[in-house]
């Protein structure tokens, strides 16, 4: 061992207090994305009051019941315990219960009815693609990768470990996952829609690279499986629109 590290006697570490955690989500940059959903939550909870939309006694002790039952707290002891760990009180916990409930009613509130609709008139953003990918920062490689996959009949596999820059298709012998076509970059989106499975297509430029893709299966989705999806892509969207309203409000 290093004399330097002999000599080191490190200090009793105490517990960080509270405003040393806000001191600590300022000097490392995380300060403004921890506040936005400090904001989000108190415009949910400001709606929901205006809404009359609440939740009962019984609502949430059975939400409690399902995440003690989640996270394998069982006892009494159990729960005291994860409470201790995660350095926040019963009332605490609660709160972070009752405004999951409340949020989600909000949702069911606003665009239950509209879901119907949305996912009508909207069905191919919530089409799901099975999606192989090479993502190079290069131009001139990225046509030479299609050219050996639609002329020379490469394999998509070797080449996606050989030359591919993102991380999970390099990893994953260039399988990137099931996505939501809504999900995609514009760009990708759009290109794909069309394609057939089993189509190379590109190369596309984004911010990130070209891309050389490949449509492994296409995955017609029912409403009854993607509900909470559409759901959940209209009330973002109002969430945006709601805060972005409120600071320009406070901006004039």
């Amino acid at each position: 061992m290093p004399e330097t590290l002999e000599k080191l006697v490190l200090p009793e570490i105490s517990p960080a207090t509270d405003e040393a955690v806000v001191a600590y989500l300022r000097h490392s940059f995380k300060f403004a994305e921890i506040a936005a959903l400090a904001e989000r939550d108190t415009l949910i909870l400001s709606a929901c009051q205006q809404l009359g939309i609440t939740i009962s006694d019984e609502e949430l002790q059975a939400a409690g019941d399902a995440f003690r039952l989640e996270h394998k707290l069982l006892g009494a002891s159990e729960t005291l315990a994860w409470l201790k760990q995660q350095r926040i009180s019963v009332e605490d916990w609660s709160q972070g219960i009752r405004v999951s409930l409340l949020t989600q009613k909000l949702k069911e509130h606003l665009f239950g009815e509209a879901v119907d609709n949305h996912y009508i008139t909207s069905r191919d953003d919530y089409r799901r693609v099975a999606l192989s990918q090479i993502l190079v920062r290069d131009l001139t490689e990225a046509l030479k990768i299609a050219q050996a996959l639609r002329v020379e009949n490469g394999s998509f596999c070797a080449l996606a470990l050989e030359y591919s820059k993102g991380k999970q298709s390099q990893q994953n012998a260039g399988f990137v996952g099931i996505r939501f076509l809504a999900e995609l970059l514009p760009e990708i989106g759009k290109a794909v829609a069309e394609a057939k499975e089993g189509e190379v297509v590109g190369p596309i430029q984004t911010k990130l690279g070209y891309h050389i893709l490949r449509v492994e299966k296409w995955f017609a989705a029912e409403l009854s499986e993607v509900r909470e999806q559409v759901l959940e892509s209209l009330f973002q969207g109002w969430l945006q629109t709601a805060i972005s309203s409120d600071v320009g409000a406070e901006m004039r």
